[in-house]
């Protein structure tokens, strides 16, 4: 069963490359005329049950208000159903804009034990900034489109790794902080957008014409707990593996000077 789900996970990532690297031609072109594209990404029926995760580790550094445990930030809906954390993206586009995805997106930092932003745009062949703000021990482990293993012995030291290919990438703690866990999307355009607390999202300067927009959530369940290996401490510890990711898809017309309204519903059925 374990390795039946690697596999779905892997073909899922590979999935996500072969699709973004499809656009990896994209163009950059004066655009005499664009258009926008805003809307929302909510959620549909009772809210489900998201579980915590136990802070068994650093608890002075992770959990300074004695929580004891933490949100896996899985699913996160606001007052108003909107759904935080979707990525809003243009499927089918071959030129447009400049790249322009916001800096703090691709910048990851690690504050008492937990990953922030918890999604990232990094732009394909740039470069991925990582810090630690903790006075504890990280390492940041990512499987997927990149892969690397990074420690983190000290506190505001950061680094750069390029993220040569676009697809998804998978960041988990490797030092013993399992509930840790965030997402990265490296694209090869810069259409797209992150759902702020609202669920709101919106894609600016397109091209006039018709495009498949596509909604897609990481997923929120966990499926199971598996075994894993505290690098530091070499203890066994346990992991929450998660859900495959979800994706909602509509066709959208832009028109120039004007704003196209998309808005997406996400639900458990």
């Amino acid at each position: 069963m374990v390795q039946a789900a690697r596999v779905v996970t892997t073909l899922l990532c590979l999935m996500v490359a072969v699709e973004a690297a499809a656009q990896s031609d994209y163009q950059v072109v004066q655009l005499a005329q664009s258009g926008t594209i805003s809307g929302t990404v909510k959620w549909s029926g009772p809210a489900p049950h998201v579980p915590s995760f136990p802070i068994d580790k650093d608890p002075q550094i992770c959990d300074p208000d004695s929580h004891k445990t933490r949100d896996l930030e899985r699913l996160i809906i606001g007052p108003q159903n909107g759904v935080a954390n979707t990525v809003v993206f243009l499927k089918d586009i071959s030129r447009g804009k400049a790249m322009d995805i916001p800096e703090p997106r691709r910048f990851l930092d690690q504050k008492q034990c937990r990953y922030e932003p918890h999604i990232l745009l990094v732009p394909q062949s740039s470069q991925l900034k990582l810090n630690s703000s903790d006075a504890v021990l990280h390492t940041v482990h990512m499987d997927g489109a990149a892969t690397y293993n990074l420690p983190f012995p000290f506190v505001n030291q950061p680094v750069m790794r390029t993220m040569p290919t676009a697809g998804l990438v998978n960041v988990r703690c490797n030092g013993g902080h399992a509930w840790m866990n965030a997402e990265i999307m490296v694209v090869a355009h810069p259409y797209y957008a992150v759902t702020d607390e609202s669920g709101r999202f919106e894609l600016t300067d397109v091209p006039p014409g018709q495009y498949q927009i596509v909604a897609w959530h990481e997923g929120w369940k966990v499926e199971r707990e598996e075994a894993a290996f505290d690098v530091l401490t070499e203890r066994r510890i346990r992991r929450p593996i998660f859900s495959d990711p979800k994706t909602w898809q509509e066709q959208v017309t832009v028109n120039p000077h004007e704003t196209a309204v998309i808005d997406f519903v996400l639900g458990e059925k």
